[in-house]
């Protein structure tokens, strides 16, 4: 099942219960998340949310992206909706 967010988009298998992060703003990328690193990825977008200068994500280890406050909490809103899909 196709997922388009405010900040990323990939793809949900019921199947294997996995979600495959395709493209992050603008930037593509290919990256498996199982529910508990999902939700690892969102408790730590959390504990760090008030960060007046936001978040900085990596992409292949090498393509550093920055989230603003409010990109982070759209990256949580994003987070948020796929992790209803996980059973």
């Amino acid at each position: 099942m196709q997922f388009n967010g405010e900040i990323i988009s990939g793809e949900f298998d019921e199947r294997t219960n996995e979600f495959t992060l395709q493209q992050v703003k603008h930037l593509s990328t290919e990256s498996v998340l199982n529910e508990n690193q999902l939700n690892t990825l969102s408790d730590y977008l959390h504990k760090n949310s008030d960060q007046a200068d936001g978040q900085v994500l990596t992409l292949y280890d090498q393509i550093l992206v920055r989230l603003s406050p409010e990109e982070v909490e759209q990256f949580l809103n994003d987070l948020e909706s796929i992790n209803f899909r996980y059973h």
